[in-house]
This record gives structure tokens, sequence and C-alpha cells, in this order.
């Protein structure tokens, strides 16, 4: 029997919208083949579904005609199900999710109106559609997330699966490694500063005076490399989806054509222009810049580093006490420096994990070595800073065992534990709704044999 991942059934249905115009093609004879409770799935359907893992190269385990629309029915009984216990979705996420992948889209194809060619369709068609689709997406999320929500394990459930485990199937762990950091950001001049202001004002007075257009200016010139590629749009966003600085201007502009005062926000400073309003949304442009450090400032936080990282090391000071001294990465400093993997929830990283340039700087150290000063790009920030590390423990590959990897044995306990869960309900819903499906198909190697009622 073909083994599917229950918890995200919709991924192949839903989340790869429209990445083909095939399925516009109007030689598809339609009809209704299958029907689950009230909701009937159509042939146009599963051919479009069809067409499109097929152009992606999205790999169909078993028949296309049997799988595809099972999975449907298998949706159907969750929406159904959501509805029935008032599952709703937050609109502002589903604006956000609806924004990005249509920003994606025009970055991909080049422009919206290459875009809207390609598709067949008007923006607002096409956001329409994404937004249903996005939608149901997450009603069917959270409501397998309701489901599954109360499963937990003890650390006796987890020795007991660990234990009947075949050998064969514990699951190899890459290696690891925990590290503590500083950072410290070097301090910018007000001339850098007042060079970015000016940069921005001499954008503004040419736009303004028609003299240049802010989309060209953003693609040359904004530092926000995405939305630059999109001549510096963001998409509809609610207040709360962008800073306080940055929104608090956004939402107070009026004039489509004129451009704001300068803004600064933790990211840099920014132009804005409004593109259009929609209910408690705005849609707007804006190009970003950022001071960069002198050479100078940043040679002197690299001394100044390689004096704290020496003082660590003739034993006058304690990392631990450094980070309470030094570190202005909020995110480690009240942690004696340790970082933590957002992936995982652990302090422990796979080299691949980590930031690149404390990668290359961490993989031929030792346990308690502390590194050079460097710098590297500050991910949650994306600020330029100077930093050292220290290992604090090295992990080689190895079989998993519940020692180093309790975490991790029970993480894959308890997603067993939901899909199985998750398989029985579904089970149990199949046999409690009506099911009809077209005798031609019906020959099939259902997942689920109970969609035929005898």
């Amino acid at each position: 029997m073909q083994k599917w991942n229950i918890l995200f059934l919709s991924t192949l249905l839903i989340l790869n919208f429209l990445s083909i115009n095939l399925f516009a093609q109007k030689n598809i004879i339609d009809e209704v083949i299958w029907i689950v409770g009230d909701e009937a799935i159509l042939r146009s359907e599963v051919e479009e579904q069809r067409l499109r893992a097929q152009y992606e190269g999205v790999p169909i385990q078993g028949d296309p005609y049997c799988v595809i629309p099972e999975q449907i029915a298998i949706q159907k009984l969750f929406l159904h199900q959501a509805e029935l216990d008032s599952i709703v979705v937050n609109e502002s996420t589903v604006n956000t999710q609806v924004e990005s992948r249509l920003n994606y889209f025009i970055s991909q194809i080049g422009s919206k109106e290459k875009m809207e060619e390609y598709f067949g369709k008007k923006t607002t068609d096409l956001r329409e559609d994404l937004r249903k689709m996005i939608c149901e997406q997450m009603i069917i999320q959270q409501m397998q997330q309701k489901l599954v929500g109360d499963i937990k394990s003890t650390p006796a459930d987890v020795r007991r699966f660990f234990k009947q485990l075949p050998e064969d199937s514990i699951p190899m762990v890459p290696a690891q490694i925990e590290l503590q950091i500083i950072s410290y950001r070097p301090p910018i001049s007000q001339q850098e500063i007042n060079r970015v202001k000016q940069q921005l004002l001499d954008f503004t007075e040419r736009i303004n005076s028609g003299k240049a257009d802010f989309s060209v200016l953003a693609r040359l010139y904004s530092e926000d490399t995405e939305s630059a590629k999109r001549g510096g749009e963001l998409g509809f966003m609610g207040r709360g989806q962008l800073v306080p600085e940055f929104a608090a201007v956004a939402f107070n502009l009026q004039d489509t054509k004129k451009v704001s005062r300068i803004v600064e926000t933790e990211f840099g400073y920014h132009i804005i222009q409004l593109i259009e309003k929609r209910g408690d949304r705005i849609n707007c442009r804006h190009i970003l810049l950022r001071p960069r450090i002198s050479p100078e400032e940043k040679e002197k936080a690299i001394h100044t580093m390689d004096s704290i990282a020496n003082l660590i090391r003739e034993g006058k000071i304690t990392f631990e006490q450094a980070v309470m001294y030094y570190s202005q990465d909020k995110n480690t400093a009240l942690n004696a420096g340790l970082m933590l993997n957002e992936k995982t929830g652990t302090s422990k990283f796979e080299y691949q994990d980590l930031p690149s340039e404390i990668s290359k700087v961490v993989y031929s150290m030792n346990v308690g070595e502390i590194s050079k000063p460097f710098t590297m790009i500050d991910p949650k920030t994306n600020k330029e800073v100077v930093a050292i590390v220290k290992v604090k423990s090295k992990i080689p590959n190895h079989k998993a065992n519940l020692n180093d990897d309790y975490q991790m044995i029970k993480a894959i306990y308890e997603n067993k534990k939901r899909e199985e869960f998750l398989h029985d309900w579904i089970i149990k819903k199949q046999k409690e709704t009506y099911v009809s499906i077209d005798p031609q198909w019906q020959n099939c190697e259902f997942q689920y044999p109970g969609w035929i009622k005898k």
C-alpha cells in the first residue's frame, strides 16, 4: 500500500497554484466523476492536477486518475469537518500568502502584464483564485492540527517506541555543532547617513518632477532585492504586516504620483509611493538604501573583537561574561551567547543550517576553541556585524540514540501517532459520508478502499 504524508495531503493539489496554463484548454469534456457529501469532483479538476504535476515533474505514486481524485475527496472530508467546527483562517495571513505568490509569479515571468498574458487572466481574477486555494489549504491544515493537537508523548512512550524500532530503521543523524556567539555592529558615521538621505532626496525630486520613474529607480538602486525585481512593489499588506515606522507613513499617503518623506526603520532608509488602497490593506512601492560601515570603523571593530577573544583565551574573562558586556545580538545576549536553531527549536545545528559565514569559520575548529573575528550579515537584521564564536560542542554523524537525540526521536514518534490518528479519522469519516463514484472511475486500488460502498 502506498504511503502518503496525511498531514499535508493538499500540497500537490493546492500549493502549486497555476504553475502552467495548459489546463485552460477548451477541449476537455467536463463531467462529474465523484460526489463526496454534496460536493462534486469534476474530471477537469483531475486533469488540471495531472497536467500540473506532469509539467513540474512531481511524481505521483500510482495511477493519477485514481490517486488525484482520492486526494481531492480526502480534502473535502476535512473541509466539511472544518465547516462543522467553524474553523476560520486569519485573513491577513491569507492576504500575505496571496500577495507573496503573485509577487513570485511576477518575478519569474517578468511583469504583471506578462503574468496576465501567460495565465490569460487579470490580476484581480488570479488573486481571487489564489485566495480560494490558499484559504482552503490553510483551513485543511488547521483542521488537521485541531484533530491531532492533543497528541502528546511521555518519556516512557518515547523510550518504548525507540526500543521497538528495528535496527535498520533507526535514522542516521548528520554531524551537528553547538555555538556561542558575540556580535558587534560598528557605528555608522553621520556623514554616511547624510549621504544616503541626500541620495533619496535626489530620487524624490526626480520622481516628483517627472524626470524619473519610481519603479525604474527601485530596480536600479533599491537594496531590498526581492521587491526591486518588481520595481519596488510590495503587494497588498495590512498595517500589522509592516514595521510600525513604515506603516505610519505608507497608510497616510493619498497621492499616487507623489513620494513620501524619508522613513527610517531597522532595515535602513526608505522612500515610499502609494499604488492603491483597498479597505484596510495597501499596495505601495519603496526604495531602500542602507548606510555603509566605513572601512576604518570596521577595522576598529575587528581589532576590538580580537582583543576580547584574546582576553577570553588568556582566562581573564569568560566567554559568558564577554557576552554580557559586549554582545549586541539581542537573540543570544541573555542566553550566554548560545545560538538557537529556529528550525529545530534546539541549540544544535547541522552545518548546512548555519549562516554560510559561520559555517566556513567553525568547520575545522575544535571544541572550546574561539574563532578569529569575522564579518557576516546578521540574518535577523540583514546588517553587517563583526563576530567571534566559540564551539561549545561537536557531535559527529551517528545513529540516533536517546541520550543525544531525544527531541528528534520524540518528534518522529509523535508524527507517527498523528498520521495514524488521521488515517483512522479518514476511514471513520469515509463510512459516515455519502460517496458516489462514476463506474468508469472505480477500477482503482485506493489507499482507502471504503469509498465504494457495498
